[in-house]
């Protein structure tokens, strides 16, 4: 299984509105933390009821306690956009 199958698999725990696991790898070739075979660097876009109420830093607390095996393994970087729906 892939890096981003498994981020999405992770995130579809919140039931997103709307999700997006981009692999952004491609553009930081050569740079730290970058490995070849990519699936180093990721942006996810999701949109989850489950953020209504909460704070950005919450939100991504959420999103990196879930995704903590794949930070640890090989993701080495995630930029987050976390929205709860009418943002």
């Amino acid at each position: 299984m892939t890096f981003k199958t498994r981020i999405a698999t992770k995130l579809a725990t919140l039931s997103p509105l709307h999700l997006e696991v981009i692999d952004e790898s491609h553009r930081h070739h050569g740079h730290a933390g970058w490995k070849e075979g990519g699936e180093t660097h990721f942006r996810v876009i999701v949109t989850a009821s489950a953020f209504a109420g909460q704070s950005r830093l919450a939100r991504h607390r959420i999103i990196n306690a879930l995704l903590a095996d794949e930070l640890k393994e090989r993701v080495h970087a995630l930029a987050i956009e976390a929205r709860a729906p009418g943002e």
